[in-house]
């Protein structure tokens, strides 16, 4: 039998214990210390990866990854997303990793007596699989944290304009934050269709929590008030700051057929004199 198909047979009679050894000596390296579940989750994939790295590594076509290195690696970027951490903290792990694997493997090498040649494809598959596990990593950090992040905007967009009823025919419709194209879309098409749904005969749109107002929202803004009002519901606008009406002014948009006062209280008490 030669060297290095003793060599095979070692690593695959042993994956776990070499496991163990390269998830310790990395951690050892990095000078990391991680939860007791994350490091069985890793000496489990080494495991299986060495196992098959065994199995393969004298059969140059026969280079598949295994799906335990492909989940590990998800999983280590989900981990990342679900916790508000970076990518570059994974990252970092790679090149320890990889210099633990060459070492290891490399002291395999000498015990067996593996030729130059043969001592560097092992590392060469080594490599390969861990390239392949580092833009795994990357793609699902990216495809979680897009994810993530529209998730995190729709949330805050929904909101940012709640509706608040203040008495069976009013509600106060607060706009809070910036309303870019995204919370104004969220508010014809979400909003809106509720407010109508609730049979109300008043809505005072409040803008004394929005921070900033360009010309195309201030269009859209205008909008909205229109559309309530040819659905037969009276628009009060309460809160304007001088800052957000010269920005309307200049914009052109006229809403001087809406009602409009300082505060959302002073809307309140208008309507309570129509209603009597």
């Amino acid at each position: 039998m030669s060297s290095f198909t003793e060599f095979c047979g070692y690593i695959t009679a042993s994956p776990r214990t070499l496991a163990e050894q390269v998830v310790d000596r990395v951690l050892a390296k990095i000078d990391q210390d991680i939860l007791a579940e994350e490091r069985l989750r890793a000496v489990d994939m080494y495991e299986e990866l060495l196992g098959y790295l065994g199995e393969t590594i004298g059969n140059e076509a026969d280079l598949e990854v295994p799906d335990a290195l492909i989940e590990w690696s998800k999983q280590n970027a989900e981990m990342q997303v679900s916790s508000g951490g970076k990518i570059s903290e994974i990252v970092v792990r790679y090149p320890p990793t990889r210099v633990v694997m060459a070492e290891l493997f490399t002291e395999l090498s000498v015990k067996s007596g593996l030729s130059l040649e043969e001592n560097a494809l092992v590392i060469k598959r080594i490599n390969t699989l861990l390239d392949v596990s580092l833009n795994e990593t990357f793609f699902a950090f990216e495809r979680l944290q897009e994810k993530y992040e529209a998730e995190m905007q729709s949330e805050m967009i929904a909101l940012s304009a709640p509706i608040v009823p203040v008495a069976d025919d009013v509600v106060v419709l607060p706009l809070i934050g910036y309303l870019d194209s995204y919370r104004v879309n969220h508010i014809l098409t979400n909003v809106i269709p509720r407010v109508a749904e609730m049979n109300v005969h008043h809505v005072i749109t409040d803008f004394s929590g929005v921070l900033k107002i360009d010309d195309q929202t201030a269009e859209a803004i205008h909008h909205i008030g229109s559309t309530l009002s040819l659905m037969g519901i009276h628009v009060v606008v309460a809160g304007l700051r001088p800052d957000l009406v010269q920005t309307i002014v200049q914009s052109g948009i006229q809403l001087t057929s809406a009602d409009a006062y300082a505060t959302v209280k002073q809307a309140l008490e208008s309507l309570e004199k129509i209603e009597s």
